[in-house]
């Protein structure tokens, strides 16, 4: 039996860049621009303020991929790993392809722009109706052995 300490775990945050960050924190000067007319504090703590939970929100709102045990979470999305088949990782050219003209119309997917690296993993289960699931990953070696783990792990684990 496995202690929770031992079973498979990894979890990451998709979180924008740091560009996109940026971006979205200049929505804060501008609201700041339009407030000045009523006084210049006012707009600048709004200004402030806006900015602030804009970036929050970017970050408390971006999916998270998670390994538990034997569960794969991506987004709002989970599947048992005994569903799972071959996970492979890409990175470079290869994620590229694998996120444009090689992407499967009838697979599930979790790509996020600015983040180099992807995961495919087959399904093997007869009536789900996505063949593949495509995930998006700053780490993509790291989720594909985490994926491998817990695959492994329920074919350890009794019936």
């Amino acid at each position: 039996m496995n202690t929770p300490a031992t079973r498979p775990h990894y979890r990451e945050r998709l979180t924008p860049s740091l560009w996109m960050l940026i971006t979205i924190a200049l929505a804060g000067p501008m609201v700041a621009l339009v407030f000045v007319p009523v006084g210049a504090t006012l707009a600048l703590a709004l200004g402030a303020v806006v900015s602030l939970l804009l970036v929050a929100a970017g970050i408390l709102l971006s999916p998270v991929i998670e390994v538990d045990g034997t569960v794969l979470r991506a987004g709002r999305a989970h599947i048992d790993a005994r569903w799972l088949g071959d996970a492979v990782h890409r990175t470079g050219e290869e994620a590229k392809r694998a996120r444009g003209p090689e992407l499967p119309h009838d697979g599930w997917h979790l790509v996020r722009g600015g983040i180099d690296g992807v995961v495919i993993v087959t399904l093997t289960d007869p009536d789900d109706p996505h063949g593949t699931w495509t995930i998006s990953s700053r780490t993509p070696d790291r989720l594909a052995a985490a994926i491998r783990a817990a695959r492994q792990e329920t074919e350890r684990a009794p019936i």
